[in-house]
């Protein structure tokens, strides 16, 4: 098919944090020059802001660089931490207060702000669209096209009105491709484009592999009285205890507001885990459920977490562009903020760009001089110094990593002469279902633990009826016959919106693919034990629409 095609200098995948930081960078630069630049930013979502989950704590540094006056022009920076708490939850019912002379230097936050990272975006959004970037929301990008050299010219936009059989409906649009001379790839961890540019272009060569989080996420409404703005709680420990690692947090917004959430490590061995009822469990523990009785849920949300830090970091560079934020994987784990670290290699993203434009403007090359740009910043710096901090969780469980950690971070700043690496990708953790007894997670109370299907209402997630799945089975008979028969197909359970279930027919065994249920997470693609699952755009607007998380 013949398309209709829109030129512009830069075009950028995903208007996340990274994305828009570069777009912001871009135009600071073309102003200051005189070079005019032409941006344009894609965003799936069906605004800015609507797929985008964190925590989250933000260190503004990176707002001081790129705006200055933010204090002044109304950035959504409105509860800064006053308290830091770390549990070390033993039980169900017991737990112990760890030392502040204990703690890991990257968890201290005081000076950091409690933030919606979705809200930071829209801001950014407003200020790149007054600095003259064009952003289309509800667009998602969801092919690469490629010059004849073989480099990257740019993406296509999906086509819109495709029934479930791939068969055009009256309300049928094709998709229109942007052209440009430099691409950068921000669509968020797991990005679908940037998985194909990693593996086109061997960006990984030589790399640990890539480790990921499922992060959970609610925000509650709690009487004043259990209020306290500006605490900061983390825990590790239980309910993680069937053969999974990570940690929980609980952060005291504004207005009577706390977002309460649970990180799980995607390296589990138990099949028969589930992050989403872990996380309800969670709520459960006198620690946590001190702060949410008697309140009201507002949101709910989940999302992958790139966090093989700077082993796992590819070559952000290709012909014709640049993979940047935690499409690459540029989260600090130690410290649980990315934040942060996306909007500078954004920013360095955007210099890098601005100069080439310069020297050549036809584009299309490799941008080689990025990686020279991220070694010398504060960023290849920071993620130098949190490299051993998830492999030493991995390698030496809860209790005795976290002791290597505080000394690496403490005693050594981050420099410990010995570099660890988890070189095993997280999928091929996985057990077989013999191994592990089934685990019996309790009944939702409609009070502090919840199902599945009430919790995706909550996320406000839409998809349009009677369009293609965005969920690709390579082999439509690998999760019945591979999957269900060794590892009681656990996409049941890793999913936390309720989007894979295995169902009897006639007494055979059917796996069924809830597509409209879907949040984007990417555990799927991630999690599978046989790689089968790839995750794809669907049409524009799609999936969650978050307000403020």
């Amino acid at each position: 098919m013949e398309r209709e095609s829109m030129e512009f200098d830069v075009v950028i995948v995903g208007a996340g944090p990274a994305g828009l930081a570069t777009a912001c960078r871009l135009m600071q630069l073309s102003k200051d020059s005189g070079q005019e630049i032409t941006v344009c930013v894609v965003e799936k979502g069906s605004e800015v802001g609507a797929h985008i989950l964190s925590g989250a704590v933000f260190e503004a540094k990176i707002l001081d660089e790129l705006f200055p006056e933010w204090r002044t022009h109304g950035a959504p920076l409105h509860t800064q931490v006053v308290s830091d708490e770390i549990h070390m939850l033993s039980s169900a019912t017991t737990a112990r207060v760890i030392p502040n002379s204990l703690h890991p230097k990257t968890m201290h936050n005081t000076g950091n702000y409690i933030i919606s990272v979705g809200n930071l975006a829209r801001w950014l959004a407003e200020r790149a669209e007054e600095l003259g970037v064009e952003i289309f929301p509800g667009f998602p990008a969801s092919e690469l096209v490629f010059n004849e050299d073989k480099s990257v010219k740019g993406i296509l936009i999906g086509d819109m009105g495709v029934d479930s059989n791939g068969q055009a409906k009256e309300s049928y649009e094709p998709g229109m491709e942007l052209h440009a001379k430099y691409t950068i790839f921000s669509e968020g961890c797991r990005g679908h484009l940037g998985k194909q540019l990693i593996h086109k272009y061997h960006l990984d060569n030589g790399k640990t592999p890539q480790h990921y989080g499922l992060g959970f996420k609610e925000i509650w409404k709690v009487p004043s009285e259990q209020h306290e703005q500006g605490k900061v709680v983390h825990t590790a420990g239980w309910p993680l205890t069937h053969g999974a690692s990570g940690g929980g947090f609980l952060y005291h917004l504004e207005d009577n507001q706390i977002a309460v959430g649970l990180i799980v490590d995607l390296n589990y061995q138990n099949p028969h885990l589930s992050p989403f009822d872990e996380f309800q469990r969670y709520k459960t523990h006198p620690i946590i459920s001190r702060y949410l009785k008697d309140g009201e849920r507002l949101s709910y949300g989940a999302r992958a977490i790139t966090k093989g830090g700077l082993n796992s970091l590819p070559k952000m560079s290709f012909p014709g562009g640049l993979i940047i934020g935690c499409n690459a994987g540029t989260l600090n784990f130690a410290k649980i903020k990315g934040t942060h670290t996306a909007m500078k290699s954004g920013v360095l993203a955007a210099e890098t760009v601005a100069q080439a434009l310069l020297t050549d403007p036809e584009g299309g090359k490799d941008l080689d001089s990025y990686a020279k740009k991220f070694e010398q910043s504060w960023l290849q710096e920071e993620l130098y110094k949190s490299r051993n901090f998830g492999p030493a969780l991995h390698k030496f469980g809860t209790y005795l990593g976290g002791a290597f950690n505080v000394i690496d971070q403490n005693w050594f700043g981050g420099k410990f002469p010995i570099t660890l690496r988890d070189e095993k990708p997280d999928y091929a953790q996985m057990a077989e279902a013999s191994a592990y007894k089934k685990i019996n997670y309790p009944k939702a109370d409609g009070k502090l633990s919840f199902d599945k299907l009430s919790s995706v209402y909550l996320s406000n997630t839409f998809h349009e009826e009677n369009q293609l799945c965005h969920l690709k089975l390579k082999n439509d008979r690998i999760p019945i016959d591979v999957n269900l028969v060794t590892f009681d197909e656990p996409a049941q359970r890793y999913c936390p919106a309720g989007v894979y279930e295995v169902v009897e027919e006639e007494g055979e065994s059917k796996f069924v693919i809830n597509s409209q249920n879907c949040i984007h997470c990417k555990t799927c693609d991630i999690k599978d034990p046989s790689q089968n699952i790839t995750w794809v755009s669907p049409e524009g607007g799609g999936g969650p629409n978050y307000p403020n998380m």
